[in-house]
């Protein structure tokens, strides 16, 4: 059987993993897009240092409210479907944001009140997106599979960052057509994704079963893993919908993704703005933005592949977890360019090699409808640091003149999420029977 494994993993990774790559990509840019469109909007839509910071946050409490729901929705419609409902929705959104100031003056609403506004229902187009697609990929691949697959689709979001920045650091020189810089780059990043979104209804397949693409024998493969692992899961134990929402353990977990979030976009969202107080251009701070996320994908690569060969998650989280503590910590304490960027790198490697190795500690013990309520309500709950995060920095900063006290502030949720993860309690057996099945088929 060992022959069929290898053509059907190889075959469903080449098929899915580039295109869901591009389509993660397109998420992550339009999320953080508008921490380059800040050098320039702050002064033209008059936001200080909190409100821009509250404003980006009011994106995941949108999230935050809508993720269930979605994830509920994808389940009954398909993924295919429900993926490409959230892509074009947001798409539309996002290049709103370049209108700001037209629909301030039309509806008599301050800059500030839409861009808040637009930021919240972004925050809901996208709801669903990340765990629906964690969970579209559970139908496709195997358990032991999965670290792997998920690091790789995760590259996305480094990828993004290092194709992303030195683009969005150059758009804001475009001028035309009565717009500015920072409203070129909100509607020129904006519309891939609708053109992605049309891609997933005509590219995408729902089930094994409906795909054209693979044998019969394959089908049969890969629906045989998926039964067998289930089985198994459900064998040790079911959970319900409303206990998936309850369990300590996804309490825990979501804590974790918490803590990560709290540090990834609190620096994510102003890193653009540490990194323009060094003194350089707008095309040179895209380039210098892009570095730490050059670090941040070979890490995510070579620590998924250490945690899915010793098949052990908990522990590598942890130590990821204290790298991002330690780089941003000691970031807040240093004036030298060099050594604040080189820091940044550091802590990068860390935050985002947490999440590849994250996600399968839940899908451990999660099946079926819990597994895409567990799953969604991990993410949303630890989402909910996206708002507090980059809040909590711009406050700071307004508060104290510098980054210092805001990047202490997210080192110390880094350090808490390390804590945290070790002192979750998942039966490590069960990952090994779950990469033993997939062996055996």
């Amino acid at each position: 059987m060992q022959d069929v494994e290898k053509r059907v993993i190889g075959k469903v990774m080449w098929r899915l993993i580039p295109f869901l790559i591009l389509c993660y990509f397109v998420a992550y840019l339009d999320r953080v897009n508008v921490s380059f469109a800040k050098l320039h909007m702050n002064e033209a839509l008059g936001l200080s240092e909190a409100a821009f910071g509250l404003g980006a946050g009011l994106f995941f409490v949108g999230y935050f409210l809508f993720e269930v729901p979605s994830n509920i929705f994808l389940e009954k419609v398909g993924a295919r479907v429900w993926i490409a409902r959230i892509m074009i929705t947001w798409g539309i959104v996002s290049a709103a944001f370049a209108f700001i100031p037209s629909i301030s003056a039309a509806t008599g609403i301050p800059t500030t009140g839409v861009f808040y506004s637009l930021r919240l229902l972004l925050g809901a187009c996208e709801a669903g997106f990340f765990p629906g697609i964690i969970f579209y990929l559970t139908l496709w691949f195997p358990a032991v599979y999965r670290a792997r697959v998920i690091s790789l689709f995760m590259l996305a979001i480094p990828i993004s960052s290092i194709i992303g920045s030195p683009i969005s650091g150059m758009l804001l020189g475009l001028t035309g057509w009565g717009l500015d810089g920072w409203q070129w780059l909100f509607i020129l990043e904006a519309l891939p994704s609708v053109l992605v979104g049309i891609g997933v209804l005509i590219y995408l397949t729902d089930l094994p079963r409906q795909a054209r693409w693979l044998q019969r024998d394959e089908i049969a493969w890969l629906e045989n893993v998926q039964a067998t692992e289930k089985l198994n899961k459900e064998k040790v134990e079911h959970l319900s919908l409303g206990q998936a929402l309850t369990d300590p353990r996804i309490l825990m977990c979501a804590l974790v993704y918490f803590c990560l979030n709290a540090a990834s976009y609190g620096v994510a969202f102003f890193l653009p703005t540490i990194i323009k107080g060094f003194g350089v251009s707008d095309t040179q701070t895209g380039l210098l933005a892009a570095l730490p996320f050059v670090f941040g994908a070979v890490g995510m690569v070579l620590l998924g592949r250490h945690s899915d060969r010793t098949m052990e998650r908990k522990g590598h989280v942890a130590v990821a977890l204290l790298m991002a503590a330690i780089g941003i910590g000691l970031a807040g304490f240093v004036s030298n360019a060099v050594v604040v960027m080189a820091l940044l790198c550091f802590a990068q490697i860390g935050v985002s090699a947490v999440p590849p190795m994250f996600w399968p500690l839940p899908a451990s013990f999660l099946t079926g409808a819990s597994a895409a309520a567990g799953i969604a309500a991990i993410n949303s709950l630890g989402n909910l640091s996206g708002f507090a995060g980059p809040y909590a920095m711009g406050y700071l900063k307004d508060l104290t003149g510098n980054f210092t006290a805001g990047l202490l502030l997210l080192a110390g949720c880094a350090l808490a999420g390390a804590i945290v993860v070790v002192m979750l309690r998942i039966d490590a057996r069960r990952e090994h029977l779950s990469g033993e099945i997939a062996m055996a088929h």
